[in-house]
């Protein structure tokens, strides 16, 4: 029997793009998506380019836009647990819009600083982790559960979709237009998300209010059950080692390209580009690839891809030595985006509905709290060490973190079982 779908309108239809706030859903999430992916590649450039900014004080920039998961990611999960999604998710896009609107502005002006830089990608970053842990509990509250992996499927497609146009269109921008002006797309981006988001109908439940509201002990609930959960336990800790070192590798490669590969913004984001188009065939093939080999073991496998793949990144090169760039973003992209699809399902599949907000902010806390972490520790070993040795260790560590689920049950499930299969 289909189920019905939870937007009123009878059974589920085939597809799950065909459900309707649920396109609205992924539209806005690819718009806020490519903003962002926009920001990724033009903010270091600017800083390199324009404000000649040190190989730590561009490693910084990453620093101030993840800095916000160490500081109220718990809060934000707890938080999320108490209040409907949508509005969420429509002001964080307003207020990153208004943010990145003001880089270009300045810019016209002649007062644009490094200072500005800092600020906006620090207050962008506490409205970006409002926005993903909203973000992440809200399909389950629109759709069914049998939908939530080919849902997951669908909005992994937009990292891949927003990071190929993205890292094309960015390098290619910020060498047309400037990298300020091309910042200041990321407020159009954010803009036309809220209006999509705000177009969705599907009526969301003000979850209940707790008798007695205890933030501290709701967010403890959070972080018990991700580390008492023997499936979810190992999860969070690979997603920290990978986040640590992942942002190192981040955060100094701009500068490895440019000043030690010599290439130009736009000659970067065709390789970026070209690279990252195995993450959209990911996004396709993952639920393919989960029933073939089994979803534990997929995880296991992209997990090792991915520190394979920065390791490969590590070799670049002059002339042909380009090559091991375009590879390992192409394993790196087809790995995370594997992985990313698998633990987001499975967290949500596991975890209680009146948990998903705590649990999500929590499972986001302890990789995303690692990523201001990693971009300090990838400038400060640049800087000690050089930048081809800082990626190098850092590729190799990532590879390491797959430990963590070598050493859980997930060396033996080729299946990851839901609550139903454990009782």
């Amino acid at each position: 029997m289909t189920p019905p779908a939870r937007d009123g309108s009878g059974p589920t239809p085939p597809g799950i793009l065909r459900h309707p706030d649920f396109r609205r859903l992924w539209i806005a999430d690819l718009l806020s998506q490519l903003g962002s992916r926009l920001g990724m590649m033009a903010a270091p450039l600017l800083a390199v380019l324009v404000l000649d900014a040190s190989t730590l004080q561009v490693s910084l920039l990453r620093t101030c836009e993840t800095a916000a998961w160490l500081l109220i990611g718990l809060f934000a999960g707890a938080w999320v647990d108490r209040v409907r999604c949508l509005p969420v998710l429509v002001a964080a896009d307003l207020g990153r819009a208004v943010l990145f609107g003001s880089i270009p502005v300045a810019a016209w002006f002649g007062v644009l600083t490094l200072t500005q830089l800092y600020v906006v990608l620090a207050v962008a970053g506490l409205l970006t982790v409002l926005f993903d842990v909203a973000h992440s509990s809200y399909p389950p509250r629109l759709l069914a559960p049998e939908q939530l992996l080919p849902g997951n499927a669908k909005l992994a497609a937009n990292h891949s979709v927003a990071a190929i146009a993205g890292a094309g269109a960015g390098g290619f921008l910020v060498q047309w237009i400037g990298a300020a002006v091309t910042l200041g797309l990321n407020a159009v981006g954010f803009l036309w998300s809220a209006l999509w988001l705000r177009s969705i109908r599907t009526p969301e439940p003000r979850p209940a209010p707790a008798e007695r509201p205890n933030l501290r002990r709701e967010i403890g609930e959070g972080l018990q059950y991700v580390f008492r959960h023997p499936l979810l336990r190992p999860i969070a800790l690979n997603q920290t080692t990978t986040m640590l070192f992942q942002m190192a590798s981040g955060a100094v490669m701009i500068v490895f390209l440019v000043r030690e590969i010599h290439l130009s913004p736009s000659t970067i984001g065709l390789l970026s580009m070209v690279g990252l188009l195995g993450a959209l065939a990911a996004s396709w093939f993952t639920e393919r690839l989960s029933r073939r080999v089994g979803d534990a073991r997929a995880l296991v496998l992209s997990s090792a891809g991915i520190g394979v793949a920065f390791t490969m990144q590590a070799l670049t090169g002059p002339g042909w030595g380009l090559a091991w760039y375009v590879l390992g973003t192409l394993l790196a992209a087809i790995c995370i985006i594997v992985s990313y699809i698998l633990a987001i399902s499975t967290r949500q599949r596991l975890c209680p509905p009146d948990l998903q907000g705590r649990v999500s902010a929590t499972m986001s806390f302890v990789s995303w709290g690692a990523a201001p972490v990693g971009s300090l520790l990838g400038g400060l070993t640049a800087t000690a060490l050089g930048l081809r040795p800082t990626l190098l260790i850092a590729g190799l560590a990532t590879l390491l973190g797959t430990t963590w689920l070598l050493l859980s049950p997930y060396r033996t499930l080729r299946t990851i079982p839901t609550p139903a299969d454990s009782h």
